[in-house]
């Protein structure tokens, strides 16, 4: 299929594309790495009349890690797998990503768009979602930071205002105690997630202080597991308390069907990826 015809811009500042956006407002898309936006239009799924390419704009682009992580928007995949200070700051970042599409989609797609488009099964939305990250948007009226629970709003819908644009991200790093992890079952086509699940413990005197579970691929966003992370919250992270906790994973969700799966079997597997997730989160922060 060939796109309805455009008009094609390409800013080399935030605020530049900012501008193009105020200027153009609903008739305007964002261009990042196009793995999503691209096939829609194709299909004609999308037909903006504008396309603001943020590509040319550097600095979005890159990894900065002092006293937090900051990754740029545009920030390919590829970046992040292999940026030697995320394996050793943040080890959950690069393993996830590793995991998402292929070669090509690795050296497209960016966090940024992911981000933004919101895609359901998307996996990086959950391991935002477990660290606690933060977005920065940059709009007309200036720049603000949104939590990540207060981000994803609905199925392919976000906390950003039309005329908005993310350009970072931001993460702690992981220190000594706290350990963090993501796991999915991965449709074998596409690699997105049927179901995927990412954790966060922090241990403190060998109990659990701090714990964040959230689950992607399940329902219509990611979600954090409230109830599965207070059960965990000042147990001594065992077999028993890991398999208890993980069992009211999805207690609190909109669980969907589909194709793919059936809201039964999917709801099964979400306690049996957060229960994996947390495992692997504990081990680590045990190391």
């Amino acid at each position: 299929m060939i796109p309805q015809t455009f008009e094609y811009y390409a800013p080399t500042s935030v605020a530049e594309a900012i501008g193009l956006l105020v200027e153009y407002g609903d008739e305007a898309k964002i261009l990042a790495g196009g793995h999503s936006l691209l096939p829609a239009m194709k299909l004609r799924l999308a037909a903006p009349s504008i396309l603001v390419d943020i590509n040319q704009i550097a600095e979005l682009r890159g990894v900065v890690i002092n006293g937090s992580i900051n990754i740029g928007a545009l920030t390919t995949w590829h970046a992040i797998e292999h940026h030697s200070g995320l394996k050793s700051d943040c080890n959950v970042l690069p393993e996830t990503v590793a995991q998402i599409g292929d070669i090509q989609v690795r050296n497209r797609g960016t966090l940024g768009g992911a981000l933004a488009h919101a895609d359901p099964a998307a996996d990086a939305p959950a391991v935002i979602l477990a660290l606690d990250g933060e977005i920065r948007a940059h709009g007309p009226y200036g720049e603000r930071m949104i939590a990540a629970a207060d981000f994803f709003t609905d199925m392919l819908s976000t906390a950003l205002t039309p005329n908005e644009l993310i350009t970072a991200v931001i993460c702690h790093k992981l220190a000594t105690g706290e350990g963090a992890a993501y796991v999915k079952l991965p449709h074998p086509a596409s690699r997105y997630a049927i179901v995927g699940a990412a954790a966060y413990v922090k241990l403190r005197d060998g109990k659990v202080s701090a714990c964040r579970v959230a689950i992607t691929g399940a329902g219509p966003t990611p979600s954090r597991q409230i109830d599965c992370e207070q059960a965990l919250l000042g147990s001594d992270g065992s077999v028993d308390a890991i398999a208890a906790a993980a069992e009211l994973a999805g207690s609190q969700m909109d669980v969907l069907g589909d194709i793919h799966a059936s809201e039964e079997y999917r709801r099964a597997m979400v306690k049996v990826y957060a229960r994996r997730a947390l495992t692997s989160a504990l081990a680590r922060a045990h190391a």
